[in-house]
Formats: structure tokens, sequence, C-alpha cells
């Protein structure tokens, strides 16, 4: 089998003066796995070079949005009610909707949007995410609908750095159903179905399938690959997603899931000064989607979090809360940590500016 390997390590200012950070060694890995019966569980890592200031929400059902896009924004009410992970509170990062729908965004340096002046309604792409899981219960429904390209994802900057959000997007559901989503060359690229369990980052995802199909001929118990690079994650976590015992019961299946996903992980504090956006693993999350249950595991915490989303206030009479992480909190939690949920104001999605990128 001929393939070739994209290495990106390449930084440069674009024409804008935009801090441009192409680097196959960039952030996250997010598995699926499919346990007996309905045991379906999505974790992931979040990696990158700096504390991205994450916090856990709580989005209750009716909640009026928009695409923080400007004036042509796309607009909508939450069917769902969620809780979720933000990123630099602009963005959600990763989630699960009382459906049992989770959302997993993760860098692509690769992605390329549709430019601003795309005459359809817009939705910034920190929005992507929770737009996802305001509006569907499964994955299915979720593509038939982003499918019709009747919205157009636009990026935005990252606050305090002149780079620009450049993410793909995974979707699973309680059938075990997935979706990727890419922007390239300001196209949508949808992956779609049960065997697309494994994610990370560069290159672009058809080119990922490649090179796990390389790996999976090898076999993970001759030689698996060993670094950081996105590639090798991803060959590792495919080969150990599918390797650890495929069962029904709780216990067992969560400590695997999350022994996979510990495995793609980068240890605290590793940089390596030649691959300039090699990051290290601020924190996981592990969703259950039978029982409704949302792990965080902070890389600074000896301690699992979770929150049951039945034990949260979603309903359309509910607010909108969020449970505190930064300034090292999630050192502190441990267990069961759905009542400490405070009621506050939501976070503003990171906004897009297109008289100012046209």
């Amino acid at each position: 089998m001929n393939f070739k390997i994209y290495r990106y390590i390449d930084v440069y200012n674009d024409a804008k003066g935009r801090h441009i950070v192409k680097e196959e060694n960039t952030v996250c890995t997010r598995v699926v796995y499919l346990g007996d019966g309905s045991r379906i569980l999505t974790a992931r890592s979040m990696d990158w070079f700096e504390d991205i200031g994450s916090n856990l929400w709580a989005f209750p059902r009716g909640m009026h949005r928009d695409g923080a896009a400007g004036p042509n924004s796309i607009t909508w009410t939450s069917r769902y009610g969620s809780i979720v992970t933000s990123a630099y509170d602009i963005a959600t990062a990763d989630g699960i909707n009382e459906a049992g729908l989770v959302v997993n965004a993760l860098w692509l340096a690769e992605s390329e949007y549709p430019e601003p002046s795309d005459p359809r309604p817009g939705l910034s792409v920190g929005a992507w995410a929770q737009y996802v899981i305001d509006n569907f219960a499964t994955v299915e429904e979720a593509v038939n609908e982003i499918s019709k390209q009747e919205f157009a994802v636009l990026t935005l900057d990252i606050p305090g750095k002149s780079m620009r959000a450049t993410v793909h997007l995974a979707i699973s559901d309680a059938s075990g159903d997935s979706a990727i989503f890419e922007y390239i060359n300001g196209e949508l690229t949808i992956h779609h179905g049960r065997a697309y369990q494994v994610m990370t980052n560069s290159p672009p995802y058809d080119q990922q399938l490649a090179i796990n199909a390389y790996w999976s001929t090898v076999g993970g118990t001759v030689m698996l690959p060993g670094t950081n690079r996105a590639s090798d994650r991803y060959a590792r976590a495919s080969f150990y997603i599918n390797t650890i015992p495929q069962v029904g019961d709780l216990t067992v299946a969560t400590a695997a899931v999350f022994g996979v996903i510990r495995n793609a992980s980068v240890p605290y504090g590793v940089t390596t000064p030649d691959q300039p956006n090699i990051a290290t693993t601020l924190w996981r999350t592990l969703a259950d989607h039978k029982e409704g249950r949302y792990y965080f595991d902070s890389a600074l915490s000896p301690s699992l979090s979770w929150v049951n989303v039945n034990e949260v206030d979603l309903s359309e009479s509910g607010r909108p809360q969020q449970l505190q992480l930064t300034q090292h909190r999630a050192e502190t939690l441990a267990g069961n940590v759905s009542d400490l949920f405070e009621p506050t104001e939501p976070f503003p999605f990171g906004p897009v500016n297109r008289l100012a990128e046209a």
C-alpha cells in the first residue's frame, strides 16, 4: 500500500498578519467504544500549548441562540439540554446532550472554511458543536440536516493570539453511529458510519484512514508507533479501542476506555522545541451515552469528576449554569459534581466579523 505521511511544521504569518501554525503534531484524540448491548462510550483528550480556561456548563432546552456571525447569522432555539466543556469561554469544545448525542471538536490545521462573503447565514466555528447538540438526538438527524449546507461555518480569531480556529467536528450517538465533519478547501466533507470510531488531527480524515490501514496490516501486537504525532496516536487508539474487552459492564468498559485515551495522551508539561505546536494534554472527557454520564478528567487532578445529566435541571424553565474549573479548581473536584453548578449568564460565542474579514 502506498501512502504519504504528511508532516506540517510550518509557522508563518498570513497576508493579514495572523500567526498560522501548520503542524501534524497538533492536539487531541477521540475514540468511540462499541461495547456489548447498548454500552457506547465516547472519550477524547484535549491537548493544547496553554491553559484554555475550560469550564463545565449546563445549558437548558429552549435557549434562543444565534451563530455570532453578524446580522446574517443562523438562529435557533435549543431542542435539547446539554452539558458541555468550553474553550476560552467563547466556544463549545465538547459535550453531551440529554438525548445522548456527543460532540467533540478537535484541531485540524488544514481546515479551510467558506469565505466571510458567503451569502448563506453564518455560524461561528465556536458555536458549531453547540448547534449540533442543541438541535439533534442522533447522528443520522445531524448528517441529514447539515449536509443540506444551508449555512456557512466561519472561523474566528483565538483570544490573545494571532491564530485562526481550525477544527473538525466528530459526533456520536447512543446507537454507536458516528460522523466526522471537515471543511477542506472551503467545502464540507462528511464521513458517516459506525466504522469511524477514531479521530485525531492532521492530516485530513481520508488520509488518516489510509495511514491507519497500513498499521492495521502490521498488527498492533507486533509494533505500534509510539510518538505524540497525530498519525501515531490514531494508530494506537484505533488498535486499542477494538482490542479492549467489548463488554456491557459499566465499570469495566469505563476503565478500559480511559486506558485507551490516556495511552494517546501527552504527559503534562511535555514540549518539543523544534515542533512548536506539540501540545500537552490538559484534560480528558468520557461520555456514557446510555447512562447520561459525562466524566471530566483534569491532568492536574488525582481524581475523576462526573456529571449525571438527569441530575441537572435542563428543562425550559431552568437557567444556564456553570461549574468553574479555572484557577485549578479542578484539582479539588472529585466524584459526582452534578449539584455544584451555579446559575450564571451563558458565555458568548466567539464572534465572526464578516466586514473585517472581507
